[in-house]
């Protein structure tokens, strides 16, 4: 059996593309599997917002129609009571969008333990080829 130091450059040079293109495609199976499982994250919380959207805009329509009625009823005018009611909507709709759209803004889909993982493969690999480049040197 032949020792490490004495094997032919080119069976190292050989062995280190094998597992460098064994690695990438380790590496970009774990990226395509994270970011799949950030979008199912990302669809699921979508389809929880919309379902509870489509249920809960019934409701929101009744109870804002008994809001005017109500201030109707205590004196105020119509065209008043629709407009007090309609931009007190307004402003809780706007503030609720805003961070709606602040927090899609923080989701991230980049494969970020994959891209660790390779950053950190890359600094092994140069530092072999290094070590090897000083070792042959000597």
């Amino acid at each position: 059996m032949m020792h490490d130091s004495t094997r032919a450059l080119s069976d190292i040079i050989g062995d280190l593309l094998r597992e460098l293109t064994s690695l990438f495609r380790s590496e970009g199976q774990l990226a395509r599997t994270e970011v799949s499982e950030k979008l199912q994250n990302l669809g699921s919380a979508l389809g929880l917002v919309a379902a509870g959207f489509v249920i809960l805009l019934p409701a929101t329509i009744i109870l804002l129609e008994a809001g005017v009625a109500a201030l109707i009823q205590v004196g105020f005018s119509p065209a008043i009571a629709a407009l007090s009611v309609g931009g007190a909507v307004l402003l809780v709709g706007l503030v609720l969008l805003m961070m709606g759209v602040n927090r899609l803004k923080r989701v991230n889909l980049v494969p970020d333990k994959t891209l660790r993982q390779l950053q950190r493969n890359f600094a092994i690999v140069k530092d072999a080829t290094h070590e090897h480049d000083v070792q042959r040197a000597a």
